[in-house]
């Protein structure tokens, strides 16, 4: 519960229990704050077990820890009986992430690699709509731009 309270916040939060307290009364609240503690460990300790009870004997490894989705994820993760090693490490983020770039900007995922170390050779290449973002205000005006459905 106060596990990363360190010995210099301990002695400090002591001597300020001294000054608000006196030390006349801080047994008595030390006291009352552990009983509170307590009634309330008791109260939750007797919860878990009337919640284990009406679930039934199909949850009797259920674990309250397990509500936490950090813990629900690692105690899966540690299990792989849905092959989840197996998805993880075969998902690029790169790879996607460059897949989705190139469709954004009209490019073919195999051909970008390639086009960008050889020089283009013709001129209508240069003029065409996926070129790299570029557009060519040469263009007669009774062309059309391309349509895209997506885009609307």
């Amino acid at each position: 519960m106060f596990n990363d309270i360190g010995p210099l916040e301990l002695v400090t939060l002591v001597v300020l229990a001294v000054l608000v307290f006196g030390p006349d009364k801080l047994p008595k609240v030390i006291q009352d704050v552990m009983r509170t503690v307590r009634k309330i460990r008791e109260f939750s300790e007797s919860a878990k077990q009337d919640i284990r009870q009406e679930l039934g004997p199909e949850f009797k490894d259920f674990e309250f820890e397990d509500l936490n989705p950090k813990t629900f994820i690692r105690k899966q993760l540690d299990n792989d009986e849905l092959g989840l090693k197996e998805l993880r490490n075969g998902f690029d983020l790169k790879k996607e992430m460059a897949e989705v770039t190139d469709a954004v900007h009209g490019r073919d995922g195999d051909t970008s690699s390639s086009s960008s170390t050889s020089p283009k050779s013709s001129p209508s290449s240069s003029s065409s709509p996926s070129s790299g973002g570029t557009v060519d205000m040469t263009k007669k005006p009774d062309e059309r731009p391309p349509f895209d459905a997506d885009a609307t």
